[in-house]
């Protein structure tokens, strides 16, 4: 009789990570926020807070601020393309830490 070699530590810690995540409308829009706005834009807007379909967004600079507001169809429709985030309705961007 064979022995089966090791499953990776990585595919059992990514398995259990996915079940620990909450399972919310921010926690999913956070995990995607990367990937879908951008790497620039996520250097200095991070989503913080969602509230009846309203994304709160935490800019390190008012300008990065403004253009969020801008952009803010857009990065909603993008939202809305990713699987759990369609909730998403508007985006509202504040200046503070990031």
């Amino acid at each position: 009789m064979s022995r089966r070699a090791p499953r990776p530590l990585a595919l059992a810690l990514r398995t259990l990570t996915t079940r620990l995540e909450p399972a919310t409308p921010l926690a999913r829009v956070q995990a995607a926020w990367a990937g879908t706005v951008g790497e620039a834009i996520a250097l200095h807007c991070a989503p913080v807070r969602e509230r009846a379909g309203v994304l709160e967004v935490s800019c390190d600079e008012a300008v990065w601020a403004a253009e969020i507001e801008l952009l803010g169809a857009e990065l909603v429709e993008r939202l809305a393309a990713v699987e759990g985030c369609g909730t998403i309705t508007a985006l509202r961007a504040r200046t503070g830490a990031v």
